[in-house]
């Protein structure tokens, strides 16, 4: 999930809101996901896990709990 992410947001220049981040990733990986077993039930909750990951490891910039801020590479 996290170099999925990370492509995405370099497709968006850099920046994104979390459902085009989702969006693109459904366009380009649906088959992997839907074969993916009961990850296609919960892919879009373990990107916002895994986002948070990426902001821990400094690779996304903090959003400090705000939802009014779109995901961004740091």
């Amino acid at each position: 999930m996290k170099d999925w992410i990370i492509e995405a947001l370099n497709h968006l220049g850099g920046k994104g809101w979390p459902r085009e981040v989702s969006k693109y990733i459904w366009e380009r990986y649906e088959t992997d996901l839907k074969n993916s077993g009961d990850r296609l039930y919960t892919w879009q909750y373990d990107v916002r896990w895994a986002a948070q990951s990426l902001r821990n490891e400094g690779v996304l910039k903090p959003v400090n709990n705000r939802r009014d801020l779109p995901w961004e590479l740091a």
